[in-house]
């Protein structure tokens, strides 16, 4: 699936015109298994607008597919983390949710609501012991239809990415700019 995005406006104080602190986009999830691999189409979604010039090249995107504690070594304390996945809301398929900071960590305890929740919530805990866990995190949630055999996701979540790349967008400005 190829989802292509016109960029936003940026204005002179965006992150992107001011350089603000770096983001990192771990888009989570399985591609063969249909609305599983939604973190990584909407990560790539972000991806085509940073190639796009916005952000001036202060977005690592990255597939962080289903490698767990692997993904370690992409956790910047002085960066932005958004963890982006297919996630058991309890809604309507295609539901966005955002989970920012401590609801973040919260959200990954307890009941599992996502089949990489286990790995994202090991990355988190790691990162935390060793005092690399970013200030600004954030967890994006989609809520699947299906997670079956399948390259593409159901057309409800495929509908949910410009909502969640919007999500995206609205942090980046919305974080603090001055540290």
């Amino acid at each position: 699936m190829s989802t292509v995005l016109p960029p936003p406006e940026i204005c002179p104080q965006s992150p992107a015109a001011t350089g603000g602190p770096p983001a990192v986009i771990l888009g989570i999830g399985n591609r063969l298994l249909t609305d599983d691999g939604i973190g990584v189409h909407i990560a790539e979604a972000v991806g085509a607008l940073a190639q796009a010039g916005w952000a001036g090249g202060r977005l690592r995107i990255r597939d962080g597919g289903t490698i767990g504690l692997s993904l370690l070594a992409e956790i910047d304390p002085a960066a932005r983390l958004i963890a982006v996945d297919a996630m058991e809301l309890g809604a309507a398929p295609g539901t966005v949710a955002l989970f920012l900071g401590t609801e973040m960590d919260r959200a990954l305890s307890g009941i599992k609501h996502s089949a990489h929740e286990v790995a994202l919530s090991d990355l988190i805990q790691a990162a935390a012991l060793s005092d690399i866990l970013p200030r600004e995190r954030a967890l994006i949630g989609v809520q699947p239809q299906e997670t079956g055999w399948g390259l593409e996701p159901t057309a409800a979540v495929a509908a949910a990415i410009p909502e969640a790349v919007e999500t995206i967008l609205t942090l980046l400005e919305d974080w603090p700019h001055d540290r």
